[in-house]
């Protein structure tokens, strides 16, 4: 077992694939409707990005991570490297773009936490298979791949393959929502969508338990091993091998819904990687997305261990 200079012992990474955005934020008494204009209060900028979430959300977790993306030779981009350089996270395989600037996202958050978000991709989606090919070794000998859809279709395909092929687990965010043909998804090892999301793959509206029932069987006889649709507050409804069942979230005031489906995707990756059985995993991700939901902003409010430990020991 591989060890560090100090004795403990060396975890095996954690990949994630994915984008990079700076979020600006504006807190509003509600969403706005379409062609109405509404004074708001707060503004604030803050990391994000759903890979970058993602990657910080497990490095604030406790595990060690390698972050595979781009981000534009800008201010925003050297605020972005850095904010992962404190967070411990591995940058040696995000790519610095000089042709188009790094990725942000516009985001109402109303007085309940709901949001609205708009996105400028910039870098991200200048992301190639080549940027992938390079991160190979990486992807080859890490504990697990966790990857989205904010990049090019061609680079989650790749990746998925690396991963595929030699045998890496891979957890698939798959948001934005859109299709996904079979040819990427006989390589998932866990699908994590919400119930809009599972909505599209499957046709299937999500409402209930027997609902996410018939759309995690639709998702698993096109090839998914495991399904695991996250459902706010409730928590998340989990399908595999072994027999489905609700994983209950936690009760908290929610100020910000944001990340919370990033932060959710970190810490399951996080408990995975330290070996913990699938229910287990999910709830440690239910309470760390709970906590998430508590503060504002996307990196910002992706919780420590400590909080997450504290909480499930807790409990309801």
């Amino acid at each position: 077992m591989p060890l560090n200079s100090d004795g403990t012992v060396r975890k095996k990474s954690i990949v994630v694939v994915g984008s990079s955005n700076t979020d600006m934020i504006v807190r509003l008494p509600r969403l706005p409707r379409p062609g109405e204009t509404l004074l708001g209060g707060e503004f604030l900028t803050a990391a994000g990005g759903k890979g970058a979430n993602q990657a910080v959300g497990a490095a604030r977790a406790g595990g060690r991570v390698i972050f595979v993306g781009r981000v534009g030779k800008d201010t925003f981009g050297d605020d972005a490297i850095a904010g992962y350089e404190r967070h411990g996270i591995d940058v040696k395989h995000v790519r610095r773009d000089s042709r188009v600037p790094s990725g942000v996202a516009l985001i109402f958050v109303a007085e309940d936490g709901e949001n609205s978000i708009a996105v400028a991709s910039g870098a991200n989606a200048r992301l190639t298979t080549a940027d992938i090919e390079r991160a190979s070794a990486a992807i080859r000998s890490a504990a697990l791949l966790l990857i989205q859809l904010e990049t090019p279709m061609d680079t989650v395909e790749v990746a998925a393959d690396i991963a595929g092929h030699f045998g890496v687990p891979m957890i698939l965010n798959p948001a934005p929502a859109q299709p996904l043909p079979d040819s990427l998804l006989k390589w998932v090892s866990i699908l994590t969508p919400n119930e809009t999301e599972a909505e599209l793959l499957t046709g299937i509206k999500v409402s209930n338990d027997a609902s996410a029932a018939k759309a995690c069987a639709r998702l698993r006889a096109r090839g998914v091993k495991t399904v695991i649709i996250t459902l706010g507050s409730r928590g998340a409804f989990l399908a595999d091998d072994h027999g489905q069942q609700l994983v209950p979230g936690f009760k908290v005031k929610a100020v910000d819904t944001t990340a919370a489906g990033d932060v959710f995707n970190g810490a399951l990756a996080v408990a995975l990687a330290e070996g913990d059985a699938l229910p287990d995993a999910v709830r440690f991700a239910n309470a760390a997305a709970a906590l998430s939901v508590t503060k504002v902003g996307a990196q910002p409010s992706a919780p420590a261990r400590l909080a997450i430990d504290r909480l499930l020991r807790r409990g309801q």
